[in-house]
């Protein structure tokens, strides 16, 4: 097996495969293949805990389904790009080397590479989409490539060493490190500093990669630019935020 990345601003993964060698991604990631690849369809892969890891990633905001790609016969080719501006990292994953992931920053990963359900926390209605902050464990054994987007920022924490930021910058970082989603101190903060009700806590030792670009800020820069057919539904989803913050607030979540 051999893995290529090519491209900058917005990069493509590109897997060669052996005979009978394969990798998975979530249902949806794939750009291309050639003639000779194979695609299964599973709701689980590499351990992933079978049928009841396949809905607890349903119900986190995931994939049901899980899709294998396996050269037969013949060598192979399989291609799996970015969806946004951002980068693709492979990570080497196997016993003390798992990784917390950000709920959209797996790509793709050998057949011995299990997917599951870190972390979850409920920030209120209307954040995050309503679902909470997620992160997904990237465990098992062998090779994960992860996407991250905008740029990226790697920092190595000592032990004891505590770092604050925005949830949405989160990108990865090693599952041995101590996380946690915290209050933004202060009334004034919360409601006028523009910086969100929360920021998430890591603590070393460990590695965090930061993203540039969350989702959630890319998708709200852009929804001022779609058309909207009428006032009802602007006005509910503010609402629901606004609810979100009230409630968060109110019991602390």
């Amino acid at each position: 097996m051999q893995a290529g990345i090519q491209g900058t601003t917005m990069p493509v993964l590109e897997i060669q495969l052996d005979p009978n060698e394969s990798v998975f991604s979530e249902s949806g990631e794939l750009s291309w293949m050639t003639q000779s690849i194979q695609m299964t369809t599973h709701t689980q892969m590499g351990g992933g805990g079978g049928f009841f890891g396949a809905f607890k990633r349903v119900v986190a905001g995931g994939s049901l389904f899980m899709t294998e790609y396996r050269a037969i016969q013949y060598p192979g080719q399989v291609a799996f790009a970015t969806r946004v501006p951002g980068h693709i990292v492979p990570v080497q994953v196997g016993q003390g080397y798992e990784y917390m992931v950000h709920r959209h920053g797996f790509l793709c990963a050998t057949p011995q590479v299990s997917l599951n359900v870190g972390f979850q926390q409920s920030l209120g209605a209307g954040i995050f989409g309503g679902s909470g902050f997620i992160l997904q464990r990237v465990g098992g054994q062998g090779t994960a490539w992860l996407e991250l987007s905008g740029e990226l920022i790697q920092k190595q924490l000592a032990p004891g060493e505590v770092l604050r930021v925005h949830p949405g910058h989160v990108g990865a970082f090693t599952a041995s490190m101590s996380f946690n989603i915290t209050m933004v101190r202060g009334i004034k903060n919360m409601i006028f500093g523009g910086d969100g009700l929360f920021l998430a806590e890591l603590m070393g030792p460990g590695t965090v990669w930061l993203q540039t670009l969350p989702l959630s800020r890319l998708a709200h820069a852009i929804d001022q630019y779609l058309p909207h057919t009428g006032h009802e539904v602007p006005q509910a989803t503010a609402g629901g935020v606004i609810g979100g913050i009230v409630g968060s607030i109110l019991s602390g979540e």
